[in-house]
């Protein structure tokens, strides 16, 4: 077994033809073992280096909201009055904790992509 760091892409396609010769490893084996270390640095090089950010909040409600065929008067219970609910949607007025935990709740969008560019 020759592992070593993945620095750059060159090293990353190098990792992926070593994963290729134990992927089809039996469980408890030395390959398996191996397979597993591969994931691992190929799974961590890939997070550093090509992480997928979340989608902005109000493209994640509108997404939701296309998903299930909600009207902006459907998110007044999350979001308040039909004009607040405007003001969110046209990126006029940000999200309140007390929004995000109400979508969050009530629409299962989760945390990451409703609080995504704050802070």
């Amino acid at each position: 077994m020759n592992i070593k760091p993945i620095r750059n892409d060159e090293d990353l396609q190098w990792a992926f033809q070593q994963l290729e010769l134990v992927f089809q490893a039996r469980e408890n084996t030395p390959e398996a073992d191996e397979m597993e270390i591969w994931v691992t640095l190929i799974e961590a090089y890939e997070n550093k280096h090509y992480a997928i950010a979340p989608p902005d909040p109000i493209d994640a409600i509108r997404f939701r909201m296309e998903q299930q065929a909600l009207t902006p008067r459907d998110l007044e219970p999350y979001i308040g009055s039909c004009g607040r609910v405007s003001e969110v949607l046209n990126r006029k007025r940000s999200l309140s904790l007390k929004m995000i935990k109400r979508l969050h709740d009530g629409l299962h969008i989760p945390y990451d992509s409703l609080l995504a560019g704050v802070g």
